[in-house]
């Protein structure tokens, strides 16, 4: 039978493919066989490595089988792994507690159920080994049907260093407590900062300062103690601190309970854990410091005030203060004291300027006086200077090793006492001298002092004063004589006065032998008092007869005073009858008169017309000069007042061809006056310068006011007056051309009303009369 090329190809194919597939299970099956052992070794490793491992795993099948290592088993005190869970119970010293196969069976079930993991720590009973277990379901591929895979692991060694830290924590802790509980009982405000400079922690004291409820908020809310300071925060402050790693100190204010305080405050950086801080409260400190200052400044300004040197050397014998005086009695300059000048170098510039006693040896002489700085007690002495300078020098050593030198000029002292014993020696002089009798008593009433006269005048034997007697024994001897001896009380009185009272008092006493004593007791500075008696015998009758004479003219007086009172009625009656009957004759009363009679009676009216005018004038002159002119007050318009007053005499200005100028106007102002009174002064003085002024001539009345001062100028361009002329116008002369009393009357006038009048006149140029009253 024979094959067709077909058949052949396709078996050629066949038996091809054959080969091929032959040969590749033979490279299979070697490629397996090498993945084989590989894994068989990979196992091999696994399975060491396991039991080299520190944790052994444990299977768990659901109905309680387990699979392990025996190596487990030596772990649990056992010789083999049992089969099951429950066969770990091995008896005393072997397995596991029934209480712990219990836990452990328990945790298992659990995973196997719920796949939740677990952990416990197993330590077998009579064993030191302590065992971890770590529990959790394990992966089908490694165990089907929810087994547990059990890890557990040896960590003896590890609990045993863990029991050490535990131990050396728990004393850390104790420590640490301890630390908390003395940071936290601080008095000063303390914090700690973590590395990004927030707070972390505060103490109680610092709670309080910033016024937070709990240590909790104040951390919370970041609440900082120290206020920013040329705009650093203190957490800036802090973060400095730490990237420097050097600790920063400063003094800064803050308000604590509302109130500024001082605080030194520290910044403590800790390596990297952060920055511990710490705030002290210096203010009462600062305080004292600044009380101390203010003591030293003031005490230093005081000292600048003394007229007394003053200077401090501190314990390094250099000159730390000197007022002004210790700078002038030793010639040093401002600058002494800035460059702290020595002590032993003062002593040589002041002997170099004459400021020190003339010594044999000096430089002796100044080794002594360096040593007052270790004296224990003051110094002093007396230095006399070549140019007649007194120096009182007073060495006060001070505690810290400094000395206090005190210099004092006596010069003016020595003077001023030598002076003074001069002036005792005037003093006493002058009291013998004098012609009053005077006793100086002490406040407990001693006679202190007298002079010669005192004794005298009292009637008193000089031994008797010698002795420095009491007032009452002194008063008891000069009772004797007197008038009245009970009158003596009253020398006691005013010497107790002016002793204990420190008020004057006097008074008056007659002596026996008719002499009239006046004393009075006068306080004296030093708290003594001063007697002065003094005899006024004589000046008491030249009294008593000018007191007879002063009432002679008292009864004069009334008598005048009743005189002008009568002269009213009396000079008035009279000229007043004259008056009416001319009149009724002028009147035809009488029937018709002829021309020369109407001329008589014409005469006779206007001689009672002048004479009532010069009664007037005589009773007003004589009643302002006894002070009974009676004034009728009251407040007027100058200008129209006077303005009136000029109208009166406007007919007589015209019969008499004279010009009259009125000057003034309403800025003048209103005067408190008498309209009548003053309206007769100003009309006398203006019917004078009618009088006084020829045809032709000009009269000039001016009103004016300055400063609250009102004038009236009545000013003539007449004949004028000389001298004597203007003279005995003042006095009331009669003149042709004056009326005689009108001067004098309008003078009395304007001061009874506070004003006074001036009157100025020169032959041939005129007469001004000015008047000035208060408005």
């Amino acid at each position: 039978m024979e094959l067709s090329p077909t058949a052949l190809i396709l078996i050629g194919l066949l038996l091809a493919a054959w080969t091929v597939g032959a040969a590749w299970m033979m490279i299979a099956s070697a490629a397996k066989s090498r993945k084989a052992e590989g894994s068989r070794k990979a196992a091999r490793r696994m399975a060491r490595m396991i039991d080299e491992a520190p944790a052994i795993p444990l299977i768990v099948r659901t109905d309680g089988r387990i699979e392990g290592s025996d190596r487990l088993a030596g772990w649990f005190g056992l010789d083999l792994l049992p089969e099951y869970l429950s066969e770990l119970e091995g008896g005393p010293g072997k397995g596991l507690s029934t209480s712990q196969l219990a836990e452990l069976s328990q945790n298992i079930r659990r995973c196997q159920k719920t796949a939740a993991p677990f952990r416990m720590a197993l330590t077998p009973p009579g064993s030191q080994r302590s065992l971890a277990v770590r529990g959790v379901l394990a992966d089908p591929q490694v165990s089907p049907g929810g087994a547990a895979l059990v890890w557990i692991f040896d960590f003896s060694e590890s609990e045993s260093e863990l029991s050490r830290l535990r131990e050396e924590a728990a004393r850390a802790r104790g420590d640490f407590g301890a630390l908390v509980g003395i940071i936290e009982a601080a008095p000063m405000p303390m914090w700690f900062r973590g590395t990004d400079a927030k707070l972390q922690l505060v103490n109680k004291a610092y709670v309080t300062a910033v016024g937070a409820p709990s240590a909790e908020v104040a951390v919370d809310q970041q609440l900082e103690l120290i206020e920013p300071v040329d705009g650093l925060t203190a957490a800036q402050i802090a973060g400095q601190a730490a990237d420097k790693n050097m600790p920063i100190e400063r003094i800064v204010t803050s308000t604590i309970d509302g109130e500024r305080r001082s605080l030194r405050v520290s910044d403590l950086p800790l390596d990297k854990e952060g920055v511990a801080g710490y705030a002290v409260d210096i203010e009462e400190m600062e305080e004292l410091g600044r009380e101390f200052r203010a003591f030293r400044d003031a005490q230093r300004s005081i000292l600048d005030q003394l007229s007394i040197g003053v200077g401090q050397f501190d314990a390094g014998r250099k000159l730390a203060f000197a007022n002004g005086p210790f700078r002038r009695i030793f010639a040093l300059n401002s600058g002494a004291v800035i460059q702290g000048l020595d002590f032993e170098r003062l002593l040589l510039s002041a002997r170099e300027n004459g400021k020190t006693p003339e010594v044999r040896n000096f430089p002796e002489w100044r080794a002594e006086h360096v040593g007052w700085f270790s004296a224990g007690a003051a110094q002093e002495e007396a230095w006399p200077l070549s140019d007649g300078t007194h120096l009182r020098i007073i060495a006060q050593p001070m505690p810290d090793g400094g000395l206090v030198l005190i210099a004092e000029d006596r010069t003016e002292q020595l003077a001023l006492s030598a002076t003074r014993d001069t002036l005792l020696r005037t003093r006493t002089a002058t009291f013998d001298s004098l012609f009053e009798a005077l006793a100086v008593f002490a406040p407990d009433g001693r006679l202190q002092l007298w002079n010669r006269s005192f004794a005298g005048t009292w009637g008193l034997e000089p031994d008797h004063l010698d002795a420095h007697p009491l007032a009452p024994d002194l008063l008891e001897a000069i009772a004797q004589n007197l008038e009245k001896p009970k009158q003596v009380k009253s020398i006691g009185e005013v010497i107790r006065s002016a002793t204990l009272d420190r008020k004057e008092q006097g008074g008056r006493l007659a002596m026996a032998d008719g002499r009239t004593l006046e004393f009075a007791g006068v306080p004296l500075p030093d708290g003594n008092g001063l007697l002065t008696v003094l005899d006024i015998t004589d000046s008491q009758m030249a009294e008593d007869s000018l007191r007879e004479r002063n009432k002679a003219l008292e009864a004069s007086e009334e008598v005048k005073t009743k005189f002008l009172s009568n002269m009213s009625y009396e000079f008035r009656t009279p000229l007043t009858s004259i008056g009416g009957f001319a009149e009724l004759l002028e009147a035809g009363v009488a029937g018709d008169l002829s021309d020369q009679g109407k001329e008589y009676v014409a005469a006779i009216l206007q001689s009672v017309a002048r004479l009532t005018d010069q009664v007037e004038n005589v009773l007003d002159l004589s009643q302002s000069e006894a002070g009974l002119l009676p004034l009728t007050i009251k407040r007027l318009d100058m200008l129209p007042f006077v303005t009136s007053i000029v109208r009166t005499r406007e007919q007589a200005i015209e019969d008499g061809g004279i010009t009259l100028d009125l000057r003034g106007s309403k800025a003048t102002g209103k005067i408190d006056a008498d309209e009548r009174q003053l309206g007769r002064a100003i009309g006398q003085l203006l019917d004078n310068a009618i009088a006084a002024t020829a045809s032709g001539g000009k009269i000039l009345v001016d009103l004016s006011k300055n400063k609250g001062v009102a004038q009236i100028v009545i000013s003539d361009n007449g004949a004028g007056m000389t001298p004597q002329e203007l003279s005995r116008a003042l006095e009331g002369q009669i003149d042709e051309r004056r009326q005689g009393l009108g001067i004098p009357l309008a003078k009395q006038l304007v001061e009874s009303h506070g004003g006074t009048l001036q009157i100025e006149s020169r032959k041939g140029e005129g007469t001004a009369a000015i008047i000035r009253l208060h408005s």
